[in-house]
């Protein structure tokens, strides 16, 4: 059993790591994203968010509009993808990527990031929990632990 990684623990401002960690993405069980050549972001009060090279994804995404800003890595794009079983269910916006992330983080430019739904995401075989709220993307295991930022009454901390 991997060790216990405390939340609380993690650095602010937060910290971009290789992971050896194996990750996977499936979809009404069809495999969709599969790498062990991932990064993740730890940072104060999240669960690790993870980082998958675009080669990794097995599906083709479509840029959608929709930006936001992150005050560590920079100026996010957003991605739209369709469902394999169902091509006409397209889901927006769940998937993000930075093309010019700033210096410390431009390891993962270009680089996948997947909220933990609509699909079912997997690290060393273990489905992930999403992390509460809908902003935040990062992903909950097992070896997790301490109170996370994303759901009511978090958003000062």
């Amino acid at each position: 059993m991997p060790p216990k990684l405390n939340v609380h623990n993690f650095p602010r401002p937060p910290l971009l790591e290789k992971t050896p960690r194996h990750l996977q993405i499936r979809w009404n069980n069809q495999l969709i994203a599969d790498t062990k050549d991932a990064y993740w972001v730890l940072e104060t009060t999240h669960p690790p968010t993870y980082y998958l090279p675009p080669s990794s994804l097995l599906l083709p995404l479509t840029r959608s509009s929709h930006q936001s800003y992150c005050e560590w890595k920079g100026a996010a794009a957003y991605w739209n993808i369709a469902n394999p079983s169902d091509g006409s269910d397209v889901v927006k916006n769940r998937i993000w990527s930075y093309g010019k992330p700033t210096e410390g983080f431009s390891p993962i430019k270009d680089y996948l990031s997947f909220y933990a739904a609509p699909w079912d995401c997997y690290v060393d075989g273990e489905k992930v929990e999403a992390q509460p709220g809908d902003f935040y993307g990062g992903w909950v295991t097992s070896d997790i632990e301490g109170p996370i930022k994303g759901g009511h009454g978090t958003w000062g901390w």
